[in-house]
């Protein structure tokens, strides 16, 4: 059997090279000639001489027949798609030549029997499953996985990200009641102005404030817990009085609202990219 496999193992590279005019641009020719050296190995175990047939005709069947196997089994088309892409192939080439030019697909359609839309959908179903290797295929050897971008955020802006909108939650949770529901009716749940100075029955000028006031809030919450991070201390008093007391007193709730962990939650930042 080894003997039979070595002297016949040309015929797989033979049958490979032949074959390979079929092949989908996305199967590679070594592709084939594996899937052809395993039917010749199968070949030489159930090789039968007394029947009287050459073994090399017996395995140029089994090789042929696992090489199709092999470039049916990775193309991403069904027979059928192929086959009419096959026929319609041939029509656009015979009118092509009949016209001197590239037929319409009025008049490719009225020549296959087929209507324009089934034309486009063949041709949708071909480019489905047309598909490019992403191993190297330039002189430089960088191929088309080089020129590929991930569009997701490398990790440490993700990381910094996070925590921003870590810190805006927190920001948002701890404004006082009328702060906190204008500038989550307005911002978060797109409600508009006039329906919150309804519900709140106040003016909506009144509204306007309230919702100036929250941001200014949040804007001195995050520019202060911010920075402190950045600088690994603590963040600068906002002043002296009443007013600047209260100041200090919701930055200091909003950084003892979560812990690091917490806040810095990169996989929900990422799994709701949309809402941020």
């Amino acid at each position: 059997m080894e003997a039979l496999v070595r002297e016949n193992l040309p015929l797989v590279g033979y049958i490979a090279r032949e074959t390979s005019s079929r092949l989908p641009r996305h199967l590679d020719s070594d592709d084939l000639t594996g899937a052809g050296a395993l039917a010749l190995v199968q070949a030489a175990q159930s090789f039968d001489p007394s029947l009287g047939v050459p073994f090399a005709r017996f395995a140029n069947t089994r090789i042929r027949g696992a090489m199709i196997d092999q470039m049916r089994q990775r193309d991403w088309a069904t027979r059928s798609l192929r086959s009419r892409a096959r026929a319609l192939a041939a029509t656009s080439e015979a009118l092509t030549v009949a016209l001197g030019r590239t037929p319409a697909d009025s008049e490719l359609a009225a020549a296959s029997g087929l209507t324009e839309s089934e034309i486009g959908e063949i041709r949708g179903g071909q480019d489905r499953a047309s598909l490019l290797s992403l191993d190297s295929f330039t002189p430089e050897g960088e191929g088309l996985a080089a020129t590929l971008r991930d569009p997701a955020p490398q990790p440490e802006d993700a990381l910094v990200a996070a925590e921003r909108v870590g810190y805006l939650r927190d920001a948002i949770a701890e404004l006082p009641d009328r702060l906190r529901m204008v500038v989550s009716g307005y911002y978060l749940e797109q409600r508009p102005l006039t329906e919150l100075a309804t519900e709140l029955n106040v003016t909506q000028s009144r509204v306007s404030q309230l919702r100036a006031e929250g941001l200014e809030l949040l804007r001195e919450a995050l520019s202060r817990l911010l920075e402190a991070d950045a600088k690994a201390g603590p963040g600068g008093a906002n002043g002296q009085g009443a007013r600047g007391r209260r100041r200090d007193a919701y930055v200091d709730a909003v950084a003892r609202r979560s812990t690091v962990n917490r806040r810095v939650d990169v996989g929900r930042y990422l799994s709701s990219l949309s809402d941020v």
